[in-house]
């Protein structure tokens, strides 16, 4: 007969097996968060700051600056912004507003990608690239729908970001954003891709 005290050594011994057996397995399975800090490194020269002086329009009195895709009565920010903005005392014709942020240089002879609700209604642009110099920089062309703005400044030899797939890009993978915000140049900060192909009731898409 065999003798309890043997028959709990040997679950022991059985449960020490089985720990060793599995413990590597599960440390192999296990996958360390992304280091970011080469992609950090590499695509840091191509984000620059955009800095913009508009003179507001009086013909337009409900249009928010810095709020995309207005005017019309179907935007799902305008009434919320209008509670700050529309009891505010007529500003003199020749006041002028200022604008930060972000864009990225698409290609070597300056062309600058950035958001349409910064660039588009400005009447001086101004670009400083990563080793601080600054350069004015002309409106080519935006997209209000997908708040996009094409820029142009001279340049020759531009640090110029490489561009991916888009249409790859699947909801859980990791994502990095550089930019300024504020005006607090190379920002960085990372998290997951929540959507794709998202568009708002007004039509924009985010």
């Amino acid at each position: 007969m065999t003798h309890p005290r043997q028959l709990l050594q040997f679950a022991l011994l059985a449960l020490s097996l089985c720990w060793v057996t599995i413990a590597p397995a599960r440390t192999a399975t296990e996958v360390p968060p992304p280091d970011f800090r080469k992609l950090v490194k590499q695509n840091e020269p191509t984000v620059v700051n955009i800095s913009t002086t508009q003179t507001p329009n009086r013909k337009n009195p409900t249009r928010i600056p810095g709020l995309p895709g207005q005017p019309g009565a179907d935007n799902p920010y305008l009434e919320f912004f209008k509670r700050f903005f529309q009891d505010r005392p007529e500003l003199p014709s020749e006041h002028q507003t200022n604008s930060l942020g972000s864009g990225f240089i698409l290609s070597p002879d300056g062309y600058i990608l950035t958001n349409a609700h910064v660039a588009q209604d400005a009447d001086k642009i101004i670009v400083r690239l990563s080793d601080q110099r600054e350069r004015p920089a002309k409106l080519i062309g935006v997209d209000e729908m997908t708040d996009v703005a094409l820029l142009k400044i001279d340049g020759e030899d531009l640090p110029a970001v490489k561009i991916g797939d888009s249409d790859a890009l699947e909801v859980g993978e990791w994502v990095l954003a550089i930019g300024s915000p504020f005006g607090l140049e190379h920002t960085a900060t990372q998290g997951i891709v929540s959507a794709v192909g998202r568009n708002l009731p007004s039509g924009t898409y985010v």
